[in-house]
């Protein structure tokens, strides 16, 4: 990688080699809790002069942009604010997380967590001499929830853009005729989808949501059931959850990963919605309600009936109430259960709800692609990607997915030429695997945003990265 020249971070002083140097070093550290995954496959990381980066592989790579590429490919870090925060110390380094210094067209002036984050426009930006950026202040709001957020851009005109619009169509649209603001949709391969976690993360996990010595410890439910995983996927009925919560932004799918060619045509059975199949499947197999209650038990006489999570927002739980419909219809007994975004997606897990925690058994969540190269995405269900209270909750395979064939094939895919005609067949197969262990995709969600009519120089988002890709260039026209 080359450097450019003449960066300055926003204290003034030069963006270097030993920086990017530095943030690779930080999150191969563990117990850093880096937020930032490293690909496996990187295998080095070191400076040739002050402005240029050699990275090395393990092996040969045919997508060699899978680190410090995109706004998941490894954020890079000021070297000098935050080496005292590698390891265990990062749990200290309160100032240095919430006021990063950064390089971008805007500095960090106020973080309140879980609510709100101020920019002040950065004087020592790149571009500042072209007048770059052109507000002079940005702020961010998190939390509150989608239909708030639409309201806010499309209908009353107060704020300026809003992110992950998952709002039912029948609200959204009439929101978007009030002539404020306008909808962008974007579709890559985020899926909206159920995780069965395979450990037990109740209070009486031990560890919790964790594996214990020997393979013990795992879901006394999910664990190698695969009869009643496949059971519980088709008695979804996908087409409604897409008709009555997405419309045009959402389509039925039973793949995590729906991206052309390499979207496995091997799961068709499992999107057949036939809760008669379902229950004859469970019957079959000797989940059986054996005391009336309407609610069948495991062969081993646990009772089929567990809390089910998501964030709060009205397209998630109207997504809840259907599967729940759906389930119930089965013998299945459902706690639902809904938490503030601002805590559920928190990566610091300061709150046990935190998705990389997954103390439940079953979440709902959207499990974005940080890029197009499909064995990155796939890396996240590795065995070496296993969350775990040691790592700060760092790593990936937040269902707790344990399959080393996986890794190994996923190894192959990593190593696999862009046109190589096999490619797919490799994608397809790690795909398989997931759908038929431990999750159950729904929904191929498009990326639903709204941006008021008087911003210009807002660049249409690809889906891949962030939508802030271009953020110095908008202006209000």
């Amino acid at each position: 990688f080359n450097l450019r020249d003449c960066v300055l971070w926003s204290d003034g002083t030069p963006f270097t080699s030993a920086d990017v140097v530095f943030s690779y070093e930080y999150c191969l550290d563990t117990a850093t809790g880096c937020s930032s995954e490293l690909p496996v496959a990187v295998s080095d990381v070191e400076a040739l002069g002050d402005l240029q980066v050699k990275v090395s592989f393990v092996r040969p790579q045919p997508f060699p942009f899978i680190i410090f590429s995109g706004y998941q490919g490894g954020t890079i870090l000021q070297k000098a604010q935050f080496e005292p925060c590698i390891g265990a110390a990062s749990t200290s380094c309160t100032e240095q997380n919430f006021a990063p210094i950064g390089t971008g067209p805007y500095v960090v002036t106020e973080l309140r967590p879980e609510d709100t984050v101020l920019y002040a426009a950065n004087p020592l930006y790149r571009g500042a001499a072209e007048g770059k950026p052109f507000f002079s202040t940005v702020e961010i709001k998190g939390g509150g929830d989608a239909v708030a957020s639409a309201r806010s851009v499309l209908e009353i005109g107060e704020g300026d853009y809003a992110w992950n619009l998952q709002v039912a169509p029948e609200i959204l649209l009439p929101m978007e005729a009030a002539g404020n603001g306008r909808i962008v949709t974007s579709f890559t391969a985020d899926v909206e989808l159920i995780n069965l976690n395979q450990t037990n993360g109740r209070p009486d996990g031990d560890p919790r949501s964790e594996f214990g010595p020997d393979m013990s410890n795992t879901n006394p439910y999910f664990w190698e059931a695969k009869v009643l995983h496949d059971a519980l996927s088709i008695a979804i009925n996908r087409e409604e959850i897409v008709a009555v919560a997405y419309g045009s932004a959402g389509a039925p799918t039973c793949n995590v990963w729906p991206v052309g060619s390499e979207n496995s045509p091997n799961n068709t059975d499992l999107c057949t919605y036939s809760p008669e199949l379902a229950n004859k499947m469970l019957d079959d197999a000797g989940y059986v309600d054996t005391n009336g209650d309407g609610v069948r038990e495991t062969p081993d006489g646990l009772e089929l009936s567990w809390e089910y999570v998501t964030s709060t927002n009205a397209v998630r739980q109207t997504t809840q109430d259907l599967v729940k419909r759906d389930w119930e219809a089965i013998g299945v007994k459902l706690d639902m259960r809904n938490e503030d975004a601002g805590l559920f997606f928190d990566q610091t897990c300061a709150s046990d709800v935190c998705i990389w925690k997954f103390f439940t058994d079953i979440q709902m969540y959207t499990s974005p692609a940080r890029n197009p190269f499909a064995a990155g995405y796939f890396e996240s269900w590795r065995t070496d990607q296993l969350p775990t209270e040691a790592s700060a909750w760092g790593g990936g395979n937040l269902v707790r997915m344990f399959d080393k064939d996986f890794d190994v094939l996923q190894e192959k895919l990593s190593t696999t030429p862009l046109d190589d005609l096999n490619q797919d067949a490799i994608v397809h197969e790690l795909n398989d695997i997931i759908v038929g262990l431990s999750t159950i995709p729904l929904v191929h969600r498009g990326s639903v945003s709204g941006i008021s009519n008087t911003i210009t120089g807002y660049g249409e988002p690809n889906g891949w990265d962030s939508e802030y890709w271009n953020i110095e260039e908008w202006a209000r026209g």
